[in-house]
C-alpha cells in the first residue's frame, strides 16, 4: 500500500503501539458458547483497534469491546456465516458515534496531550515508546477532524491495510463510494497534518 508523505509523518509510527491490551487478550467470554467464543478470538483485536481509532478513549475500550460481544451474543442467530467482521464492525461504529457525541473532544484526548513527549522524562530505553505516543496522540487529534464516513474508511485503509473492495464490502457501500472516501480523508489528512506542524512549529518559538 502506498502512502502519502503527511500521513506516513503520522501513522507508520503511531500503528506500531496499535496491539490488543493485555487485559483484553484474556477477556472473558462465555467458553459455552463456541461461536461467541471463536468470534472473540479471531475479532476481538479487529474491534478493539476499531474502537479505539473511531474515537473511544483507552479508557474505555475495555467496557466497548464488552458492548460489542455482548449485542453479537444476543444477535449470533441473524449473524451470517462470513459476515462476522462486518457485523461486529457495524456494532463497534454506532458505539463509537454515540460516546463520541457524549464526550468532550479535549477530554477525549486528555489522556496523551501533543505536549506530552516534549515535556516527559522519558529514559533514553523509553524514547521509542515516547515517540509512540505522541505519533497516537497527533493520529488521535486528526482523526478527531474527521466526519465519520471519512474517518472510517481512512482507518480501515491505512492503519487496517484493507483495500477498498474489501472496506466496501464491509461497509455495504460501492466500490467507488469506498474510493471516493478515501480520496477526501486522504486530502484532509495532507492538510490536518500540516497544519498540525505549523502551530507545532510556532509554539516551539514562543
Amino acid at each position: 500500500m502506498v502512502r502519502l508523505p503527511a500521513i506516513s509523518f503520522v501513522v507508520t509510527a503511531a500503528v506500531q503501539d496499535e496491539e490488543l491490551p493485555p487485559a483484553l487478550r484474556s477477556y472473558p467470554v462465555a467458553r459455552e458458547d463456541r461461536r461467541l467464543a471463536s468470534l472473540f478470538e479471531e475479532h476481538a483485536a479487529f474491534v478493539a483497534r476499531a474502537l479505539r481509532r473511531l474515537g473511544i478513549p483507552d479508557r474505555d475500550v475495555d467496557d466497548g469491546l464488552q458492548e460489542v460481544f455482548l449485542i453479537a451474543q444476543s444477535k449470533l442467530d441473524v449473524i451470517e456465516p462470513g459476515k462476522e467482521r462486518a457485523f461486529l464492525l457495524g456494532i463497534a461504529r454506532r458505539r463509537a458515534s454515540t460516546l463520541r457525541r457524549s464526550l468532550d473532544r479535549a477530554s477525549r484526548r486528555s489522556e496523551h496531550p501533543l505536549e506530552w513527549v516534549e515535556t516527559s522524562t522519558a529514559a533514553p530505553d523509553s524514547n521509542e515508546r515516547a515517540e509512540q505516543a505522541h505519533a497516537r496522540a497527533m493520529l488521535d487529534q486528526i482523526l478527531d477532524t474527521f466526519p465519520p464516513d471519512l474517518r472510517t474508511v481512512f482507518v480501515l485503509h491505512e492503519l487496517e491495510e484493507l483495500e477498498i473492495p474489501e472496506i466496501a464490502e464491509l461497509l455495504g457501500i460501492p466500490v467507488g463510494t469506498g474510493a471516493s472516501r478515501l480520496r477526501r480523508a486522504r486530502e484532509k489528512f495532507e492538510v490536518e497534518a500540516e497544519r498540525m506542524r505549523v502551530r507545532l512549529a510556532r509554539e516551539r518559538e514562543e
